[in-house]
């Protein structure tokens, strides 16, 4: 009778514990929530990286959300300076106040090794190309 008693205590603490373990409170939930959602928005916007190498810029087109930042990273051995289309206005981005136009422009080059980021808050598709060389050139679609 006592191994009876015994035994059904040991369960009832093995189940209470695993309970216990395995059961979150609202509060615990909405942090592992958020943090999850802030660790997938930062692996969403590390992918909006475009390069700039030897060839021009790379991808040349992306696809972003809507308040999402792009990194123009230079990996050639010239400067780079990033900015909205045409050239030499820098006008196609709908925000003024840029050094020339638009301010979707770098405003000067980024040295070798270096980036520069944007974030684009309207919904578009914007045509940018690097105003150093402006054969070089590409789109960024906003949804």
């Amino acid at each position: 009778m006592k191994k009876a008693i015994v035994a059904i205590i040991i369960i009832a603490v093995v189940i209470l514990g695993g309970y216990y373990l395995l059961k979150k409170t609202p509060e615990q939930a909405a942090q592992e929530s958020a943090s999850q959602s802030s660790v997938g928005q930062t692996k969403k916007e590390e992918a909006n990286v475009i390069t700039y190498t030897d060839a021009g810029y790379s991808p040349s087109v992306l696809e972003i959300k809507e308040g999402e930042t792009v990194t123009f990273k230079n990996g050639n051995s010239q400067s780079m300076w990033p900015a909205s289309a045409m050239h030499p206005t820098h006008q196609d981005y709908p925000t003024t106040g840029g050094c020339l136009g638009s301010t979707f422009d770098a405003c000067q080059g980024v040295q070798p090794g270096g980036n520069w980021s944007f974030k684009f808050d309207i919904a578009g598709n914007w045509k940018y190309h690097d105003h150093l060389s402006p054969k070089y050139f590409g789109a960024i679609t906003v949804e």
